[in-house]
């Protein structure tokens, strides 16, 4: 028996042998010729796992083994002549979506990790030089090491369906370990290349779809998922016969052109300041994605697969990562997928159109949200025409963009706009089978709107609230079906954040609930359930948190001591920053309501209510030079305590804080578990992946047991 590349890694394969196995199933397919004659014949390559769409095709060590070995099998066909091409495709709705995370966090030792690392570098290496061209045929998710795949080989075609594409391993941790460093961005200019290796997973782990990749320069063409096989099939025929050219308008080398290194290198600082603003450089991965990136430039592909390997060897090593793991894995893959106390979703009621109260900035974004992924008719309603007008105006703006920036096709777009529609009147209600309001923050002004959408909607309509603070039991007081109402709280920017806080109050029915968990997966949200009490989850615990600061400041504590001192924790902003982002009258209005609900541990503060009285937008200007300063005619506004702290002990107050505001809101049941907790700080307010989660994080730090004597995880 021939020896193989991949017998080294024998003791790697032994340390997994739970492995679930993508398996590379291979199949010759004949290609019609010219004149009805025979064409070439391609190897088929089908990654598949052998499980339905809802279990991934992963990538473990058994499983690259094995592809590995089976690309040594086809390089000796190619050269015997039996095959002129080699394609990769996946099973339906996958390429494959990336690293076995759960067999990756078994190998502590570095030996294993470098020996993981390098074993992708084999089988890539075979794609990329197999001595007959090879195609990846990207017909779903393609993540991480999935992505990489498609990017050692020499084509690549894309299905318009295809979601889920990018490289995030700066955000779970790692760097794009088998060559994406260095291939992606010589395929689509090094600006878009970070945008997919950076950008996009410091963005709530952002992906893009076929359409996005093909217009990028990552696919070479792009073709329906009806016959996706099919057409990439006839295409690469069509390569191999001479008879398509393949352009590839945003390829580069920066080796050859000065130009293009001077693209590099502002990239580069660019991305560098990304990472700085969202991380705060708290966390190590971002930073060596870009140390290699910045090293590769001028590098053989080989000489930056050592960059990859030592990288990767290094980071998987790190207590980032395990804590990127439990928050990635555990959460938001894993408890994400099977919300606790959600009711069994076979009681949930079909919604066939939806109805927006209110067509202000949130309430549009609550229109395109619902209109793009549940494709149903939306109709906004607001107290005058001008205002209804503005508002259908903004979301068919918004499709537009999404057309211009390659993320809808033309025709998407025209049907996405044809769903959204305006009235002054709420009998445009009339057959809506959901309706949410989104008016603004005013307990009454919310019951009114209800009683009058009541009026006009079926019984089994359901009636929701995006109330950030209010109490959903008190909106549904009063109504003819209490039970249909249900809280259905977004985060800004609706696009963007993954999370939605559903919430039950006392009357509220499993119907209703099941209607709303499922919906949320259908708009391709994390739904968590939460009690209702005041702010639920996020906005309590961010409130807590900022009103810590802001106590701290108005005690005496210069401005940029109290608003970095959580810079350790890498979180999204600082305190200050949030405020002004959110807006201080809804900072204050939310603290005010905390205060009332839950007495002194929600400070609410005099300096903050005189900036709003002032009209003033935030604490900090910018200044002339790109920094920032308090104006003195803001300052003069203010009064001080004489109690100043230290960055460090703002830091600790506030870790404080956070494990006695978690505790508590664990025994009121606001959640089922501090896991929970984790989850929706995560999805809700960019809690950093690399703590791990809040919980884990103040165990760490000793919070949890110096305020609750006990830690939230008894196993940390």
């Amino acid at each position: 028996m021939t020896a193989s590349l991949f017998d080294q890694f024998a003791d790697l394969v032994a340390e997994v042998p739970d492995e679930i196995v993508t398996h590379s199933l291979v199949k010759d397919v004949v290609l019609p010729g010219a004149g009805g004659e025979m064409g070439a014949t391609i190897a088929l390559i089908t990654l598949d796992n052998g499980l339905d769409h809802t279990k991934p095709t992963t990538l473990g060590p058994n499983t690259l083994v094995e592809l590995g070995r089976t690309l040594e099998g086809l390089r000796e066909r190619a050269r015997a002549g039996e095959i002129q091409a080699v394609a990769v495709t996946g099973k339906p709705y996958f390429l494959v979506a990336g690293a076995d995370l759960t067999t990756v966090k078994k190998l502590r030792k570095p030996e294993h990790g470098a020996q993981m690392a390098r074993l992708g570098h084999a089988a890539y290496d075979l794609l990329a030089d197999l001595g007959v061209p090879t195609f990846a045929f990207i017909n779903g998710v393609a993540l991480g090491g999935g992505l990489e795949i498609a990017l050692a080989c020499m084509y690549r075609t894309v299905s318009s369906g295809a979601n889920g594409l990018g490289l995030p391993e700066a955000f779970i941790g790692l760097v794009p370990g088998w060559g994406g460093v260095y291939r992606l961005p010589r395929l689509t200019g090094p600006e878009a290349g970070l945008k997919i290796m950076i950008e996009n997973p410091l963005s709530n782990n952002r992906t893009i779809g076929g359409q996005e990749a093909f217009s990028l320069g990552i696919a070479d063409a792009l073709f329906e998922p009806a016959d996706f096989l099919e057409q990439s099939l006839a295409w690469a025929g069509g390569v191999l016969a001479g008879r398509t050219a393949v352009e590839r308008p945003h390829a580069v080398d920066p080796s050859a052109d000065a130009a293009v290194g001077e693209r590099w290198d502002a990239a580069a600082k660019a991305a560098r300041a990304l990472v700085a603003a969202k991380t705060g450089d708290a966390a190590p991965a971002p930073g060596k994605v870009l140390d290699v990136f910045e090293a590769g430039k001028l590098a053989t592909q080989e000489e930056s697969a050592e960059l990859e390997v030592e990288a990767l060897t290094h980071l998987m090593q790190t207590p980032q990562f395990r804590d990127t793991v439990y928050a990635f894995l555990d959460l938001v893959q894993r408890r994400a997928k099977r919300p606790a106390g959600a009711p069994d979703a076979k009681l949930a009621r079909p919604v066939t159109k939806v109805g927006v109260v209110g067509a202000g900035l949130m309430a549009s974004q609550l229109a395109l949200l619902f209109a793009r992924q549940l494709k149903v008719p939306v109709v906004m309603t607001d107290i005058d025409q001008a205002r209804v007008d503005k508002g259908v105006a903004h979301v068919h703006g918004e499709i537009e963009k999404l057309f211009a920036k390659g993320r809808l096709s033309a025709g998407a777009a025209n049907r996405t706009k044809a769903l959204v529609s305006g009235s002054v009147s709420k009998d445009a209600f009339a057959d809506a089978d959901f309706v949410i309001e989104a008016v603004f923050e005013e307990l009454s002004v919310k019951k009114q709107v209800f009683a009058e959408v009541e009026a006009v909607v079926s019984p089994e309509c359901i009636l929701a609230t995006n109330t950030s603070s209010l109490s959903v039991t008190a909106m549904a007081e009063g109504l003819e079906h209490p039970e249909r109402v249900v809280g259905f709280h977004f985060f800004n920017p609706v696009a963007v954040m993954p999370l939605v806080e559903v919430v039950r109050a006392p009357e509220t029915d499993d119907a209703v609930l099941a209607t709303a968990f499922v919906l949320a997966k259908s708009l391709r949200k994390t739904a968590v359930l939460v009690k209702d009490a005041a702010a639920f989850v996020v906005n309590r615990i961010l409130l807590r948190l900022m009103g810590e600061v802001t106590a701290a400041f108005d005690e005496g504590t210069p401005a940029d001591v109290a608003d970095t001192a959580l810079k350790p924790l890498g979180l999204p902003m600082t305190p200050f920053t949030l405020a002004a982002m959110v807006g201080l009258p809804v900072a204050q209005h939310v603290s005010e309501s905390l205060h009332a609900a839950f007495g002194e541990r929600f400070h609410v503060s005099a300096n903050q209510q005189a900036l709003i009285d002032a009209g003033i937008k935030g604490l900090w200007a910018p200044t002339p030079d790109g920094g920032q300063e308090i104006p003195a005619s803001t300052l003069e506004l203010l009064t001080f305590g004489d109690a100043p702290s230290t960055a460090e002990q703002v830091l600790t107050r506030a870790e404080d804080a956070l494990a006695e505001e978690i505790g508590l809101l664990l025994a009121e049941g606001v959640v089922a578990g501090p896991e929970d907790v984790d989850l929706c700080m995560i999805l809700g307010a960019g809690w950093p992946m690399h703590l791990g989660g809040i919980t884990p994080y103040l165990d760490r730090v000793g919070a949890s047991e110096r305020v609750t004597g006990r830690k939230f995880h008894a196993d940390a």
